[in-house]
This record gives structure tokens, C-alpha cells and sequence, in this order.
């Protein structure tokens, strides 16, 4: 059983996303680190009802920062997973 709440973290909205979603059908989201592409689609289709085609899985490492609060000790910057969903024609999703 797929847990949709889970594995899809957030939409995310830059002007790439929605560029994408404009022009190709592609969504973009942050998903759970120990999500994969076969989890992401049925839970993309599962709650927006559409048909995907195809996933893109990218993971951003975290970066290492040096805090100055903390007398120049290293400390990371969060990395993520996020997802590339592309849709069947004639499908979209609409996001207030």
C-alpha cells in the first residue's frame, strides 16, 4: 500500500517548474529520500488522477557551510530529492 502523504513532500514552484509544466507536462516535487520512481508515479496518479509516462528522480547533496555564529564550525545545508513527473497528453494538474 502506497502512503501518497509520504512520499510526496511538496510541489515545488520555481520558474523552471513552471515553465515545465507550461510547455513539456512535466511537474516537479520534493519527494522522501528512500522514495523511487515506480512509488513516486502511482502515488502522483493516485491523488491528482492522471496517467504518468515517465519520472525523473534528482538528489541534491547537502552543501557544507561554514557558520560564522558558531566560531567558523562547519554545519550542512539540507539537501533533498525531488521528482520530475511527466504526464500523458491531455492531463495536467491544477494547483491553487
Amino acid at each position: 500500500m502506497i502512503i501518497a502523504d509520504k512520499i510526496l513532500r511538496e510541489y515545488r514552484i520555481t520558474e523552471k517548474a513552471a515553465d515545465l509544466a507550461a510547455n513539456l507536462n512535466q511537474y516537479t516535487f520534493e519527494v522522501a529520500p528512500d522514495a523511487n520512481r515506480k512509488e513516486v508515479a502511482r502515488a502522483v496518479a493516485k491523488v491528482f488522477n492522471v496517467e504518468v509516462t515517465k519520472v525523473n528522480i534528482l538528489n541534491k547533496k547537502p552543501k557544507l557551510k561554514v557558520d560564522r555564529m558558531r566560531r567558523g564550525r562547519p554545519g550542512t545545508k539540507g539537501g533533498h530529492k525531488k521528482a520530475i513527473v511527466t504526464l500523458k497528453e491531455g492531463d495536467a494538474i491544477e494547483l491553487v
